[in-house]
């Protein structure tokens, strides 16, 4: 019995220290006190307990202590459970802090928290960047078209990267100020000639209001001319004018064939109507033959009347030709 309990209590006690070194990590609090760093083992183990990584912690807090920067376990732990780069924000208070940029460890944890990176904020107020613009397209007054590109050189604003738009916005604004600087120009001659100026009026306009950047310049990289609008601009004007003309005679064609239209069946109705009543003529003649009223004498002198008539006409040219011997007939009967 005692031989197996000396075997078991060793093998118990190698446990136990195992899993201590296990959950303790004795090898990140040794490296902090050669650091210089003082770390409790009580910090550590409460990171374990609230699953916070301490070397995500430590190593950062070391670098930041021999970095100057002046910050506590608990400033950045509470950074962590945040969801911030701990990392990130303490090389962002290093790199400030050796360019002499004045900035908190609270307002670089809040510039980190808003989705900015922090540390890059930090490089672009040291080194300022180049913003390309994409190929800007204007017009000047004489309707010609000009392809501007322009590099705008930035720095960040550290006190307005929480709330600040971005580059799109710088973006925006400074296309939207070399149109206006074209479209004012007289002849795009002019531009041509100075483009300087487009960037000294674009640059006075105060692009970078409510940006997290400030414009140092803008410089015209290149200006392409294009076509001419203006003369575009006429020939379509020119040719909508043309149709609409052309549409409106169209419109008068229609109408007046439709009147013509409308002429032909009225003299046509006339017509029938006429023919009509002649069909009714001989009908009345011969009821007027039977009943007495019209003798027969009567009527080849009224047939002779109306052959002199249209021989009369005739001649005239107001009416048809008589019949070959008509008239003749008719006055020797």
């Amino acid at each position: 019995m005692g031989l197996i309990l000396a075997g078991i209590v060793p093998l118990l006690i190698i446990i136990l220290l195992a899993l201590f070194f296990s959950f303790v990590p004795i090898g990140l609090w040794i490296s902090a006190i050669a650091a210089g760093v003082k770390v409790s083992l009580m910090s550590l183990v409460g990171m374990r307990l609230r699953r916070v990584p301490p070397a995500r912690i430590i190593l950062p807090f070391i670098k930041a202590q021999k970095g100057g920067v002046e910050t506590t376990i608990d400033k950045l732990e509470a950074h962590y459970l945040a969801g911030g780069n701990v990392d990130n924000v303490v090389d962002a208070l290093i790199a400030a802090t050796r360019a002499d940029i004045p900035i908190t460890f609270e307002r670089a944890a809040a510039i980190d928290l808003a989705g900015r990176n922090v540390l890059e904020a930090v490089q672009m107020s040291v080194n300022p960047k180049v913003i390309e613009t994409p190929l800007i397209s204007a017009v000047a007054k004489d309707g010609i078209e000009l392809k501007v590109k322009a590099r705008v050189t930035v720095r960040a604003n550290i006190d307005r990267l929480v709330g600040g738009a971005g580059e799109a916005t710088i973006i925006a604004r400074v296309g939207e100020g070399i149109v206006t600087s074209v479209g004012s120009s007289a002849s795009h001659a002019d531009v041509l000639e100075n483009p300087d100026v487009i960037s000294k009026l674009v640059l006075n306009k105060g692009l970078d209001a409510g940006t997290a950047f400030e414009i140092l310049s803008i410089d015209i990289a290149d200006v392409d001319v294009g076509r001419n609008i203006g003369a575009r601009l006429q020939m379509d004007q020119a040719e909508a004018d043309k149709n609409i003309a052309q549409a409106k005679a169209a419109e008068r064609r229609f109408a007046a064939q439709a009147r013509e239209q409308e002429m032909r069946a009225a003299t046509q109705e006339m017509r029938a109507k006429v023919v009509e009543a002649e069909a009714e003529i001989p009908k009345a003649i011969a009821e007027a033959l039977r009943a007495g009223n019209l003798g027969v004498m009567d009527y080849y002198a009224m047939q002779n009347i109306l052959a002199d008539t249209r021989m009369r006409e005739a001649i005239s040219g107001q009416g048809p030709q008589p019949a070959p011997g008509e008239g003749e007939e008719q006055k020797g009967r």
